[in-house]
C-alpha cells in the first residue's frame, strides 16, 4: 500500500510522492495516522541545504498528532485508537542526557531531532514513531486536536525555554522575535507571572497579533526596544532574555539588551556561526543557554491547555489538505496573507 508523503529530494526540491505505508522495524515502534500536521521553519532549512544532517529522499515533518494504528509488543503507554501528539525528538529515557532531562542529547542512534530530518517524517498521511513509549503522549479527551498541534515541537520549544530562563515573579523579560516560536515562547513566560514583558520584532503584522491576544505585553520595533527596555527595565536592562528570532543582528540585540548577571536564552536557530564580542561585553557576567529543546515536558503542557492555561489555536492561520502541501509551503516561507502557523489535514 502507497501513501501520500511531502519528500526532500535534494536541495531545493520538495516533491509529493507515493512511497510505501510505513511499517515497524522494532518492538519499541508505533505507526500513527496522521490526522493534522504542520510546517515548520526547520522544514525550510532544510529545503534550502541548511542542515546537513537531513537525509535527501527523507519525508518532511515533525509538527503533528494522530491516532495510534498499531504498536510493537513492547510499548506499553499507547495503544491502537489513542489520539496522541508526536514528539520533534527521539530519546530513549534510559541513557545518561535522557535520565538528566536532556533529551535532545539521547544517545539512540535515532536520538534527538531525526523525524522529517534523519528518519521518516509527519507530512504523509502515516508515520513511523521509534520508541513509542517517549516519543507519544496520549491527547486528553478535552483536548482537540488543532489544541493539542504544536505541543511536540514550538510549544514544546517555548515552555522548555522559558523553563531554564529562571523568570521571576520581579522579572522584566525581553522576547525578541513574534514568530510562531516566540509566541509560543510568550504563552509560557507568562505562565512564571513575571512584572513587565517586552516582545520585539521587525513585522508590524505579528506586533499587532501580540497585542491584540497579550495586551499586558509591550510590543515594540526594533527601532524601539532600547527605549522601551530603558523605559520598563529598572536594572538596565532586561532581567531575562529570550532570543528567538535567528539573526546576527537579533543575537546582538539580546546581550546588549541584558542587565549585568542576565540569562540569555537563545532559542532561535541561525544560517551562520554567531560571534560572541567578549571584549565588549566584559563586567556584564551574562549566563547563556543555547538551544536545541529538551521536549519532555509533553503531558505537562498538554494537562496546561486542558485547563486553559495555555492555547495556541490562535496562531493557526491557514488550513491545507496534503494533496495542496506545496501551496502551503509557498504562504508559510514568503509569510503571505499573515500567516503564522499553517495547518495540514488528511485529503477527504
Amino acid at each position: 500500500m502507497n501513501v501520500l508523503a511531502y519528500t526532500y529530494v535534494n536541495k531545493g526540491d520538495l516533491r509529493l510522492l507515493d512511497k510505501p505505508k510505513p511499517m515497524l522495524q522494532a518492538p519499541t515502534d508505533a505507526i500513527v495516522r496522521v490526522t493534522l500536521g504542520s510546517i515548520c521553519t526547520s522544514d525550510l532549512h532544510i529545503k534550502h541545504g541548511l542542515v546537513p544532517r537531513a537525509v535527501p529522499g527523507i519525508t518532511l515533518g515533525h509538527e503533528m498528532v494522530g491516532v495510534v494504528e498499531q504498536v510493537g509488543q513492547a510499548v506499553t503507554k499507547v495503544r491502537p485508537g489513542d489520539r496522541v501528539t508526536v514528539n520533534v525528538e527521539t530519546f530513549c529515557g534510559e541513557c545518561f542526557f535522557c535520565k538528566h532531562g536532556w533529551v535532545n542529547n539521547c544517545t539512540d542512534p535515532d536520538g534527538g531531532w531525526a523525524l522529517g530530518c534523519r528518519i521518516d517524517g509527519g507530512q504523509a498521511e502515516f508515520v513511523r514513531v521509534p520508541r513509542a513509549d517517549q516519543g507519544l503522549n496520549k491527547i486528553p479527551d478535552a483536548v482537540s486536536d488543532e489544541q493539542a498541534l504544536l505541543v511536540g515541537d514550538v510549544l514544546a520549544t517555548g515552555f522548555w525555554a522559558a523553563k531554564i530562563s529562571e523568570i521571576k515573579q520581579e522579572d522584566s523579560v525581553l522576547i525578541i522575535g513574534a514568530g510562531p516560536t516566540g509566541i509560543c515562547t510568550l504563552q509560557c513566560v507568562r505562565l512564571y507571572g513575571p512584572r513587565t514583558i517586552l516582545v520585539c520584532d521587525k513585522d508590524e503584522a505579528r506586533l499587532a497579533f501580540v497585542r491584540e491576544h497579550y495586551p499586558e505585553v509591550i510590543a515594540v520595533r526594533p527601532e524601539q526596544v532600547q527605549r522601551a527596555v530603558k523605559t520598563h527595565c529598572p536594572n538596565g536592562g532586561a532581567d531575562a532574555v529570550l532570543e528567538v528570532a535567528g539573526t546576527e543582528d537579533t543575537f546582538r540585540m539580546a546581550w546588549q539588551l541584558a542587565r549585568p548577571n542576565a540569562i540569555v536564552t537563545v532559542v532561535a536557530l541561525y544560517d551562520g556561526p554567531q560571534v560572541l564580542p567578549l571584549p565588549d561585553m566584559y563586567g556584564k557576567n551574562l549566563t547563556f543557554k543555547t538551544g536545541g529543546v529538551d521536549g519532555c515536558n509533553c503531558d505537562e503542557t498538554l494537562a496546561l491547555i486542558a485547563r486553559g492555561k495555555l492555547d495556541t489555536r490562535a496562531l493557526i492561520t491557514h488550513r491545507y489538505p496534503l494533496s495542496r502541501i506545496e501551496e502551503a509551503y509557498r504562504l508559510f516561507e514568503n509569510r503571505k496573507d499573515g500567516v503564522i502557523k499553517v495547518a495540514i489535514c488528511p485529503d477527504a
